[in-house]
């Protein structure tokens, strides 16, 4: 990361907010989005000037202090805060230049886990949503899509993800807050950055949501699904790290018990399976 990635982390957040959002009182026309540089230094209690120097990047090394009071002015969550500090160069070693890269390879153990989650969806990936691998019932899943093996480019590349996500504009921006979110935790990551420009210059939708900086990790949610073998589908999921191979996630998704998309899990498992075998 470059001083120009935080100062334009800064800027993109700060137009995100209005006086009214911070306790502040708004005088006059306001010619910026969101509040000033002015008003985030007072937020933070710094002198302005020094505030404007790290957005235009001519200020190197704020102290954790520093960080501490603009993620409070900014009114940042936990995750855009990490990512705050991790573009400062106060993350962790293991996220800097020089680290070890994370394995790509899915070891045995992880590999008997995903196939024994015979009724729900499970699949792994590294910090470029590459799916490095998948059970039977996630390739049942996302069989309506031409290439399944990196959720952003299934999402804004195939046709296929405007019907199969009931909300695709919500995956959408989920997924570019993850990248944000990975861009943090292991800036040099070559399939990263490479996916990056990719998607930059494929995706209007991309590039725009990628200049907004939402910053989001991928913990758990619910998928809103329409697939074209078996119809509406409600699943939660639930995300892990996998310890050891730093960088990628075990995502898993489940449906309610006796459910309607419980039913129709089963019943893609079974097509699936049939299909297979003939």
């Amino acid at each position: 990361m470059t001083s120009s990635d935080l100062g334009d982390f800064l800027r993109a957040r700060r137009a995100r907010l209005r006086p009214d959002d911070v306790g502040l009182v708004s005088y006059g026309r306001r010619r910026v989005a969101g509040l000033r540089r002015e008003e985030v230094a007072v937020l933070a209690g710094m002198n302005s000037d020094y505030y404007a120097r790290l957005e235009q990047g001519r200020e190197r090394g704020p102290s954790p202090q520093i960080l501490d009071a603009i993620g409070d002015a900014l009114r940042l969550d936990e995750a855009a805060r990490e990512h705050l500090f991790r573009l400062a160069g106060t993350a962790p070693d293991g996220a800097r230049r020089g680290a070890r890269r994370p394995r790509e390879s899915i070891g045995a153990p992880l590999r008997q886990l995903l196939d024994g989650y015979t009724g729900t969806p499970a699949f792994v990936l590294n910090p470029a949503t590459d799916v490095l691998m998948a059970n039977a019932l996630a390739d049942a899943l996302f069989s309506p899509f031409a290439q399944r093996d990196n959720l952003a480019r299934m999402i804004f590349l195939d046709p296929a993800a405007r019907s199969f996500f009931v909300r695709r504009d919500l995956a959408a921006e989920a997924v570019v807050a993850g990248l944000r979110h990975a861009t943090g935790l292991d800036p040099h990551h070559p399939g990263l950055s490479a996916l990056v420009r990719e998607l930059g210059g494929s995706s209007t939708e991309f590039a725009q949501l990628w200049v907004a900086h939402s910053v989001r990790g991928k913990t758990r949610d619910t998928k809103e699904l329409d697939h074209p073998d078996v119809g509406p589908l409600s699943l939660a999921f639930e995300s892990f790290a996998v310890l050891g191979a730093p960088g990628q996630q075990l995502v898993i998704y489940h449906a309610e018990p006796g459910s309607p998309s419980a039913r129709g899990l089963a019943l893609l498992g079974s097509l699936h399976a049939t299909r297979r075998t003939t």
